[in-house]
Formats: structure tokens, C-alpha cells, sequence
């Protein structure tokens, strides 16, 4: 898979917030970080499969 560097600015809480979530998991806080995108976009994902389908049967 390829990647590319996205550089952002985060305030210290934050940083601090994701460090301390990052370390209960063993991961660093780059991990963490592209791990939770990753879930949040299965997530938005997975809802507009259930859209479609619900659509295609007619539930909705």
C-alpha cells in the first residue's frame, strides 16, 4: 500500500489526550491516529451500505 505524510497541528491537550489513549493500547500516537480514521471510515462506509440496501428492499 502506498502512503502518503499528512502534517498536522494539534493543540498540546489533545496531543496529550491521543498520547495517553495511544499508550493503554501499546501503540504510538501516529498508529492510534490513522487506526481511529480508519475505523471512522468503515464506519461512514458500512451506514451507506445499510442506506443502499435498506433502499434496494424497500425498507426505508
Amino acid at each position: 500500500m502506498e502512503s502518503t505524510v499528512l502534517s498536522l497541528r494539534i493543540d498540546d491537550e489533545l496531543l496529550d489526550r491521543l498520547r495517553h489513549h495511544a499508550a493503554r493500547r501499546g501503540m504510538s500516537v501516529q498508529d492510534y491516529v490513522v487506526r481511529t480514521l480508519m475505523r471512522d471510515d468503515f464506519d461512514e462506509r458500512f451506514k451507506a451500505a445499510v442506506v443502499e440496501t435498506e433502499k434496494f428492499y424497500g425498507l426505508t
